[in-house]
């Protein structure tokens, strides 16, 4: 192994530590505000497992919420991936790598075990590469194999910068207010047929651009 080998890889680790104590302190800045949690802390309450779903540009706050808690992350197989993965580790997760472009069905699989068997599972349905805040079917068809709820979250931060990203992803300044709004349970039937189904993608993105605007209302 080269001199330079050596170098690139302590530097790489040096900036992936760097990185994640730096968003640890900035999230801690933000002050949060929780709108119609009830579902959630019912869910957190008794135990039992959830799918959580919130848009790919505002999911800082989220995985910051429910950090510590042995949940599921779902990243993809990008390098941009690989930096979320990092940070999802660090903040006590467990990482399932995969995305509908790439490792889709086994990432799906693992998913839909994990929140059956063992904790919760945090996804972006529009992730990872789009289109902007247009529902994919992952989320929905979890809930089903699985029969665990679904609830969606939206997330709004009071100021905030935008990346020239394809999510117009958003990243809220030191001490901003944050509000994380969330609907009810959606419990998705083991017998729905494809229509239904299809359907129901179609009401979760109606609801879930419903619950932004809400979050987003200051």
């Amino acid at each position: 192994m080269s001199i330079r080998t050596i170098k690139q890889g302590f530097l790489r680790t040096l900036g992936n530590l760097f990185l994640g104590r730096v968003i640890d302190l900035w999230c801690k800045t933000l002050k949060i505000n929780y709108l119609g949690w009830e579902g959630i802390e019912e869910c957190l309450k008794s135990d039992t497992n959830m799918i959580l779903a919130f848009w790919h540009g505002t999911m800082i706050a989220p995985w910051f919420v429910f950090r510590d808690k042995k949940f599921m992350g779902l990243t993809s197989l990008s390098k941009d991936g690989d930096i979320l993965a990092r940070i999802l580790t660090r903040w006590g997760y467990n990482v399932n790598r995969g995305s509908s472009s790439r490792g889709g069905n086994v990432a799906l699989g693992i998913m839909v075990d994990f929140v059956k068997y063992e904790g919760s599972v945090l996804v972006t349905p529009d992730g990872p590469r789009g289109p902007e805040r247009k529902f994919k079917p992952g989320a929905v068809i979890s809930a089903q194999r699985s029969g665990k709820p679904l609830l969606l979250v939206g997330v709004g931060f009071e100021k905030k910068w935008h990346l020239k990203s394809w999510d117009k992803f958003e990243i809220p300044k030191p001490f901003s207010r944050v509000n994380v709004s969330s609907s009810l349970p959606i419990n998705v039937s083991v017998t729905a047929t494809r229509d239904e189904i299809s359907d129901l993608i179609i009401n979760c993105e109606t609801k879930l651009s419903e619950l932004q605007k809400q979050a987003e209302s200051f």
